[in-house]
């Protein structure tokens, strides 16, 4: 066994590209708590506390600089980034399982374990670099996480999509909304907002609903966040307004 978990570290790390001054960090990133115990070994579960905290800040960091800077979307967007389900879907497609040193028995597909070892392996990146962010992006993020705009994307929408399925039950019709933008600031650093929104009826843009010209998003760093900001604005109006 002690023979194939060391071509196992060998392929791996021949897989992400970056060779470990302490190859027994990614041994332990790799070795399920059942096998750990089994044979008297360390397991990947303090790695992937540290993993965690280490993905957490450089989503942070990522986000930032992609504009996005309002702590309540952030929050929002990094917890899609890394919820388990995420987790396992880039896990996935490294085939990580592969690599995982487990019981004999014991299940890896669909499992919480993908999303730990991914984590893990972040963790003993970070410590095997001497805390280097950057290099944890560089080999686990940036490769694997080939849905990261879509993902953002998803997580913007909700609130758009929300408000519609609150307009479409009411009007019961195919809704659009339209929104004006006012940009202002420096030409590589513009801050956005988003107002006067329009409600129509999609076939006839036909108004549906009157809306007070004091909705109005807060400043945000880009067009995303304004809109984001400003679909919740909107929905919260109608809802009280029903009250």
């Amino acid at each position: 066994m002690l023979d194939n978990m060391k071509e196992k570290v060998r392929k791996f790390q021949e897989f992400i590209s970056y060779n470990f001054k302490d190859e027994q960090l990614i041994a332990e990133a790799l070795t399920t708590p059942r096998l750990g115990n089994e044979l008297g070994k360390p397991d990947y579960q303090f790695l992937e506390t540290l993993g965690d905290a280490v993905i957490k800040i450089v989503f942070i960091l990522k986000l930032y600089h992609q504009g996005i800077k309002d702590p309540g979307n952030i929050t929002k967007i990094k917890a899609s980034l890394e919820s388990d389900k995420t987790l396992r879907k880039v896990a996935n497609r490294m085939n990580l399982q592969n690599f995982i040193f487990k019981t004999e028995k014991q299940p890896i597909k669909r499992t919480r374990i993908l999303a730990d070892v991914f984590e893990a392996i972040c963790g003993a990146i970070f410590f095997d670099s001497n805390y280097n962010f950057n290099l944890v992006e560089e080999k686990m993020i940036n490769p694997f996480y080939e849905d990261f705009e879509e993902i953002i994307e998803n997580s913007i929408l909700n609130e758009k999509n929300i408000l519609l399925e609150f307009l479409q039950e009411k009007f019961k019709t195919s809704i659009m909304i339209k929104l004006d933008y006012k940009k202002s600031g420096y030409e590589h650093e513009p801050n956005w907002i988003a107002k006067n929104p329009q409600i129509l009826e999609r076939e006839t843009k036909k108004k549906l609903v009157k809306l007070p010209k004091d909705i109005i998003s807060n400043t945000f760093g880009n067009k995303k966040d304004a809109e984001r900001d400003i679909y919740v604005r909107i929905l919260n109006f109608l809802k009280k307004k029903e009250e």
